[in-house]
C-alpha cells in the first residue's frame, strides 16, 4: 500500500487555485482590515494581562469564515486542522501555532455583542464603500424575509423561544423572526438593517429602514398605505413613495396600473441580491442563537459581509 506523502497531505503545490482559495482571497483583498481592526482594538485584551491573546486580525479573520461558510463555534476549530488553506487565512501555520479552540472563538463573538461593535463594523464598511463611490444612498428599496427559529420545546426550559413569534405567509405559518432592510437603489447595497420578531408587520418598520435623504423610496405592498403610495406622492415635498397598486376587493386593476407594477417590480428585483448572498452563499436559513439581540448581531454581521461579498471584485480592482 502506498504510503501517504506531501502530496496526500495537501501540503504541495498545486498548479490550480481551489474555489475556496480563490473566494479567499478575492474577500482578502475586499475587506478593510486596518479599519475593522481599529473598531476593535480598544475592547481587545491587552498582552500582559492574563493569558496572551491571538491577534486581533486573526481572531477577526476566524469569526468571518465562521460566517462565509456557516461554521458553529467547534466546526471552525475543526476546520482550522482540517483545512491548511483556512489555517493560512486567518495567518497561523498549524505545524507551529496554537490554533484558537472553541471557546476562545465564542469569547470573541461575546466580547463584539458586549459592546455593540457589530453594529460599528457594520457602519465601518457602509462608510468604506461610500467612500469608493460604490454606496450612494439617493434611494431606497426596502424589504424583509423570515428566518426560521426551531419550533422544539426539547430544552431547559421546556418552552420556545418567547422572542420568537409565529406568523402565516400564504397558506403556510412560519415560527422564527424577520431581517428588514434598506437596500441602496443604485447599486444594491445594504445600509440597514432591522430584526424583529416575526409577527410584526413590514411597514411598522419602514421608518427604520431610511436614512433621510432619500428621493426615492421603493418597496412591496406589504409598505402601501393611504399616505405612501405612488398617487400620492408629491417630488417638491418629499421623496417618491414608488410602491404598487394593491388590487382592490372583489375587483381587478386596470392595466394601466399592472403595467406600472410590472415596471416596480423589475426596479425592486435588486433587493433580493443581499438575502440570496445570506441565504444560500452563506448558509443562513435558520436562527442560530436564541433572543433577538444575538440573531440581530448575528444578521448585522452577515449583511456586512454581503455587501463586500457583491462588490468584491470592484474592490479589488480599485
Amino acid at each position: 500500500m502506498k504510503r501517504p506523502g506531501l502530496s496526500d497531505r495537501g501540503l504541495a503545490k498545486r498548479p490550480k487555485a481551489t474555489r475556496k482559495e480563490v473566494f479567499l482571497a478575492e474577500m482578502d483583498a475586499a475587506t478593510p482590515w486596518e479599519r475593522l481592526c481599529a473598531c476593535i482594538e480598544p475592547y481587545y485584551p491587552k498582552a500582559g494581562k492574563g493569558r496572551r491573546p491571538y491577534p486581533l486580525e486573526t481572531m477577526l479573520r476566524i469569526s468571518f469564515m465562521q460566517h462565509w461558510f456557516n461554521y458553529a463555534d467547534e466546526a471552525m476549530e475543526d476546520a482550522l486542522y482540517d483545512m491548511p488553506v483556512l489555517a493560512r487565512f486567518a495567518g497561523l501555520d498549524i505545524a507551529v501555532d496554537t490554533i484558537p479552540d472553541a471557546t476562545t472563538i465564542l469569547r470573541f463573538r461575546h466580547l463584539l455583542e458586549r459592546h455593540g461593535l457589530c453594529e460599528r463594523l457594520f457602519a465601518e464598511v457602509a462608510t468604506h464603500l461610500a467612500e469608493k463611490g460604490l454606496l450612494l444612498r439617493r434611494g431606497t428599496i426596502v424589504d424583509a424575509t423570515l428566518i426560521q427559529a426551531p419550533p422544539s420545546t426539547k430544552n431547559r426550559e421546556r418552552k420556545r423561544d418567547p422572542q420568537m413569534s409565529q406568523t402565516k405567509k400564504g397558506n403556510q405559518w412560519h415560527f422564527g423572526m424577520k431581517v428588514h432592510i434598506g437596500v441602496d437603489s443604485n447599486s444594491g447595497l445594504v445600509h440597514t438593517v432591522v430584526g424583529t420578531t416575526a409577527k410584526v408587520p413590514d411597514n411598522k418598520v419602514l421608518d427604520e429602514l431610511l436614512h433621510g435623504d432619500e428621493k426615492e423610496i421603493l418597496g412591496d405592498k406589504a409598505y402601501t398605505s393611504n399616505e405612501r403610495n405612488l398617487s400620492s406622492s408629491d417630488p417638491e415635498r418629499g421623496p417618491i413613495w414608488a410602491f404598487p397598486y394593491k388590487k382592490p376587493k372583489g375587483g381587478e386593476l386596470p392595466q394601466w396600473k399592472r403595467d406600472i407594477n410590472r415596471r416596480l417590480s423589475a426596479l425592486r428585483a435588486i433587493v433580493e441580491h443581499p438575502f440570496r448572498v445570506v441565504k444560500r452563499q452563506f448558509g443562513y436559513v435558520k436562527v442560530r442563537y436564541r433572543g433577538l439581540a444575538k440573531n440581530v448581531a448575528h444578521q448585522m454581521r452577515l449583511f456586512m459581509l454581503a455587501n463586500l461579498y457583491l462588490v468584491r471584485r470592484s474592490l479589488c480592482t480599485s
